[in-house]
C-alpha cells in the first residue's frame, strides 16, 4: 500500500479565513499538538503576507520537529525569498508556490495568457528549488480548469523540480465523481506524474469536501490537505479528522496506509476550537458532542447488546473515553494528574501546581468536576498567563436594562478599581474593565455555553474583539459564575492586545 500523507493547513487557510489574529504562542501550541497527532506536513502560514506571519512561521520552523514545515507563496520571487528566509531553520522545509490555472482566473484576475501562466509557474518552482529540495506547486482553481492545460502545466512544473502537485477545488464546485475523474485523467496524461505526489485541497461550499478528497485518494492522490474541524475560507475546508477516520475504518477500500495517532484527534479538535473560538457543532462527525450518543430506544437496545450494531467507530479510537471518573475537592494531585493523562494531557504540557490550584478553586464551587470541566480548565490554564487579572467583581441590577459593575483588576503591579453603568451586567462589566485598562476595542462576538451538566455547570465564555489593525483577537474564560467567565474572557483578549502593543 502507498502512504497517505496528511497536510494540515489549519494555521494558514484555517486562520486567514476567520479574520482573527492568533499570536505566535497559540500557533506554536497548535503546531505541537499536530505533531502529536502525527500529521506529515504543517503549513505554518504565508510569510510574505505580514510581519506577524513571518515571525510565526520562523518560530514554528525553528521549534517544531517531526513534521515538514511548509510556507505558502504566490508565484512571485519576493514571496519565495521571504518564505525561504522564514523556513531557514526548519528541520524539513517545504515551499508551497503556485498560480491560478482556470480560464476565468487567468483572464479576469491575472490577465495573463495560458503561455504566460506556464512560464510564471515554471519560474516560481525553479526559484524555490534554489532554496529547498521539497517544492509543492498548487494549481489554483484546478477543478474549473481545462484538463489538457492542467496536465500541460503540471508536466512542466514537475520537470522544473516540483515534488508535490496540488489539485485544488478552490471554490468547492465539483462532485466526487468529477474530482475522482480529474485525478484519474492526470495520472494517465501527465507523463512524469510518477515523479511527484498528487495532493488534494478541497473546499466545502457544496458540502462535499470530504467526499471529494476521498474520491481523489481512491483515484490515486497520495496527499490530502485540510484543517482540523474543517475550519477555512467561506464554508470551510476538508475536515481532516473525517478523512482520517474514513480511511482508518476501511483502509482496503482506498489502498493507502495511514500514519496518524487517531487517539489524538479529540484533543486536537478541542485545542483548535478553544484557541480559535470556533465552536464544534454538536452534530459534527467524529468530534461533535453527539457523535457517539444514542437517543433512539432501538439504537440503545442494539448498542447494549452489541456495540457494532450502531457504532462503526469505537469512541476511544479518537480519544474519547467511555469511563468517566468524577473528581471533587477531596481529590489529590495524583488523582488529577492521572485523570489528565487519561484525557491526553502529558505532564510536560502544563504546570501541575498551577493546574491543581485552578482545579481546587473550581472544585470548591462545584460538588463534582467532570471530564468536560477538566478539558475546559486545561484549555484556559495552558495558555500564557494574562498580564491583567481579575481580583473582584460586584454587579448590581435594577431591572433587566440597568446594571452597575464594580471591578478590581491586577495590572501593572497594582490593584485598580473602577465602576460603570451598563445595559445589563455584561455591558457594565465590560465598560468598567475598559475604564481601568484604557484599551478601546469593538466587541464583534460574544458566546456563552455550558461545558458540563447540572445547575453548577462550568460556563465557557468566548469573546472576539477588534483592535485597530490587529484584526480580531480571541479571549476565553471559564468559571461556574457566567459573569466571571465573561469577564475573564474579555480580560484575556485585552491581555493579548496589551502584549501586541
Amino acid at each position: 500500500m502507498r502512504k497517505l500523507y496528511i497536510f494540515d493547513t489549519t494555521l494558514r487557510d484555517g486562520e486567514q479565513s476567520l479574520g482573527i489574529t492568533l499570536n505566535t504562542h497559540e500557533k506554536l501550541e497548535i503546531a505541537r499538538q499536530l505533531v502529536r497527532l502525527g500529521v506529515d506536513v504543517i503549513e505554518a502560514g504565508f510569510p510574505a503576507s505580514s510581519p506577524g506571519d513571518m515571525n510565526s512561521v520562523k518560530t514554528i520552523a525553528r521549534e517544531i520537529k517531526g513534521a515538514v514545515i511548509c510556507g505558502l507563496t504566490r508565484a512571485v520571487a519576493k514571496d519565495i525569498d521571504a518564505c525561504a528566509e522564514a523556513l531557514r531553520d526548519a528541520e524539513q522545509p517545504r515551499i508551497h508556490t503556485g498560480i491560478a490555472v482556470s480560464p476565468v482566473h487567468m483572464e479576469k484576475k491575472l490577465r495573463l495568457s495560458p503561455e504566460q501562466v506556464v512560464e510564471a509557474a515554471v519560474a516560481a518552482v525553479k526559484h524555490a528549488k534554489k532554496y529547498v529540495s521539497d517544492v509543492e506547486f498548487y494549481a489554483e482553481d484546478a477543478s474549473r480548469s481545462e484538463p489538457a492545460f492542467l496536465a500541460k502545466i503540471l508536466e512542466k512544473v514537475i520537470e522544473a523540480g516540483a515534488t508535490v502537485v496540488n489539485i485544488p477545488d478552490t471554490v468547492g464546485y465539483v462532485t466526487p465523481w468529477q474530482y475522482g475523474e480529474l485525478i484519474s485523467f492526470l495520472t494517465k496524461n501527465v507523463k512524469n506524474i510518477d515523479s511527484a505526489i498528487i495532493s488534494t485541497h478541497c473546499h466545502n461550499d457544496l458540502g462535499m469536501a470530504t467526499a471529494n478528497t476521498l474520491a481523489a485518494v481512491k483515484a490515486g492522490a497520495s496527499q490530502v490537505e485540510g484543517t482540523i474541524n474543517g475550519i477555512g475560507e467561506r464554508a470551510g475546508n476538508t475536515a481532516l479528522e473525517e478523512v482520517m477516520m474514513a480511511v482508518y475504518s476501511q483502509p482496503s477500500l482506498y489502498g493507502v496506509e495511514l500514519g496518524v495517532k487517531t487517539k489524538e484527534i479529540a484533543a486536537t479538535s478541542r485545542l483548535v476550537s478553544g484557541i480559535t473560538g470556533v465552536p464544534v457543532p454538536s452534530h459534527k462527525a467524529i468530534v461533535g458532542a453527539n457523535a457517539f450518543m444514542h437517543a433512539s430506544g432501538i439504537h440503545q437496545d442494539g448498542v447494549l447488546k452489541e456495540k457494532r450494531t450502531y457504532e462503526i467507530i469505537d469512541p476511544e479510537t479518537v480519544g474519547i473515553l467511555r469511563n468517566k471518573i468524577v473528581l471533587s475537592a477531596r481529590s489529590g494531585r495524583h488523582a488529577l494528574k492521572h485523570r489528565l493523562e487519561e484525557l491526553g494531557y502529558s505532564p510536560e504540557q502544563y504546570d501541575v501546581e498551577t493546574v491543581y490550584k485552578e482545579f481546587l478553586q473550581l472544585a470548591d464551587q462545584k460538588k463534582e468536576v467532570f471530564d468536560e470541566d477538566l478539558h475546559a480548565l486545561m484549555g484556559y490554564t495552558e495558555k500564557e498567563r494574562n498580564s491583567i487579572s481579575i481580583k473582584n467583581i460586584s454587579v448590581a441590577t435594577n431591572g433587566a436594562a440597568t446594571a452597575t459593575a464594580t471591578v478590581s483588576l491586577a495590572m501593572n503591579d497594582q490593584i485598580l478599581t473602577d465602576a460603570a453603568y451598563g445595559n445589563g451586567p455584561v455591558d457594565a462589566v465590560f465598560k468598567a474593565i475598559d475604564r481601568i485598562t484604557g484599551i478601546t476595542v469593538k466587541l464583534e462576538d460574544y458566546n456563552l455555553s455550558s461545558v458540563s451538566r447540572g445547575s453548577e455547570a462550568l460556563g465557557n465564555a468566548i469573546v472576539k474583539v477588534r483592535y485597530g489593525e490587529s484584526g480580531l483577537v480571541i479571549g476565553r474564560g471559564v468559571s461556574p459564575d457566567v459573569i466571571e467567565a465573561t469577564a475573564k474572557a474579555y480580560v484575556n483578549a485585552l491581555s493579548k492586545i496589551k502584549a501586541i502593543d
